[in-house]
């Protein structure tokens, strides 16, 4: 995974998840305790509810993206900028500071007057944006979004988000957002679930990854939750998106979302290996994670339903199922072992499939057996 420094701060495996607090200077933003229009009081909520609350990067908003607004243009974007100049002007604690925007003009000016880095809604769709980094030396965010400056994030499909960020490629500095919530009429709370479910596959992407999931729909309503009353949900996730390889957490609530994001960093795998060479264990579990990563360095794709292992225990089989299954498992190039209480079955999905074509003479039971081994793999 290649790291990324933003102004100083590092980002990515070798270092602890960042918290990203949010502050909009838009009167149309929906979230009314961030937004502000007085720099003097924008900078005390940053210093106060953001910075001393343990917030490693302060997030600037021009606009809301909801797509209940009309866009703005570049040079409304402008217009409101001196806001945001003067505001982290009058900021007396230390953070990175990040602007909100989709138009490479306006990270440019942001850039040349305080701002560390950009948060990009469209996802490079200014084709601008990644020169203006790169001469500005700064971080990206590079939120999954058609190539479409009018409306930001109207991805829906995992598959989609993943080609949307590979779009227009990568800049040494980009961080990845899959974009989670309603940018779109089209997009479900299922969509955003599916996203959710396969978030290591964005490691593919071998590029650090932000996830802004704080009170959004698809995880208050699995919980019945009002937007005010779904802090404890977004924690969970939180913690759930960190241990799942998340670097960066978009959040209004700072405090609560950091100490979230610690357990989950504290109970994650340790991915690299200090040998002296490159080592770095993957996150593989699906073949379509092993499948993202294989097309990153160029591999053979078709290896993908070889490498992750699937572990199932199995109960209720009659003696003859379990011979069948001994009797294939070496030459299926699985792992089967009988015990009095069960069978422990591992293998990748391929193997498992050709398990299936070996186990001749098997039951209805063991025909049910592999029906759930192979929805499992789904």
């Amino acid at each position: 995974m290649q790291n990324v420094s933003a102004a100083g701060l590092g980002i990515g495996d070798d270092h602890p998840p960042r918290i990203m607090g949010v502050l909009n200077v838009s009167a149309e933003s929906p979230y009314d305790p961030s937004v502000y229009d007085d720099p003097g009081e924008a900078a005390a909520y940053v210093d106060t509810e953001l910075i001393d609350e343990g917030a490693d990067i302060v997030d600037v908003g021009l606009e809301s993206a909801n797509k209940r607004f009309e866009v703005l243009s570049a040079d409304q974007e402008l217009d409101r900028l001196d806001t945001a100049i003067e505001t982290i002007e009058s900021v007396s604690g230390d953070a990175v500071f990040s602007i909100e925007t989709r138009y490479a003009e306006v990270a440019d000016e942001a850039l040349s007057r305080g701002f560390d880095m950009v948060n990009d809604i469209c996802g490079f769709a200014d084709p601008e944006m990644p020169a203006v980094c790169r001469e500005r030396d700064a971080a990206v965010v590079k939120m999954a979004s058609p190539p479409d400056l009018e409306r930001p994030g109207a991805v829906e499909k995992p598959d989609d988000i993943y080609d949307a960020l590979e779009r227009g490629g990568l800049t040494d500095k980009t961080v990845v957002d899959p974009a989670f919530g309603g940018w779109s009429e089209a997009k479900t709370l299922e969509d955003d679930r599916e996203t959710f479910r396969r978030l290591r596959e964005f490691r593919g992407l071998d590029r650090p990854i932000l996830v802004s999931i704080n009170r959004k729909n698809f995880l208050r309503e699995l919980a019945g939750r009002t937007t005010e009353a779904a802090l404890p949900v977004s924690l969970a996730a939180t913690a759930m998106a960190v241990e799942r390889g998340a670097h960066v957490v978009r959040t209004h609530d700072v405090a609560e979302t950091a100490d979230a994001a610690k357990i989950g960093s504290a109970f994650a795998r340790d991915r690299v290996r200090d040998t002296g060479v490159g080592v770095e264990e993957l996150d593989v579990t699906t073949a379509g994670e092993a499948s993202r990563h294989l097309h990153r360095v160029g591999a053979d794709e078709s290896v993908a339903e070889r490498v992750p292992v699937r572990v199932f225990e199995l109960t209720g089989l009659a003696d003859a199922d379990r011979d069948a299954l001994a009797a294939a498992a070496a030459d299926a190039g699985v792992a089967f072992a009988p015990g009095d209480a069960g069978c422990i079955l591992a293998g990748s999905p391929a193997d498992l499939d050709r398990l299936r074509t070996l186990s001749t003479g098997g039951s209805d039971r063991l025909d049910a057996v592999f029906d759930a081994v192979s929805e499992a793999e789904r």
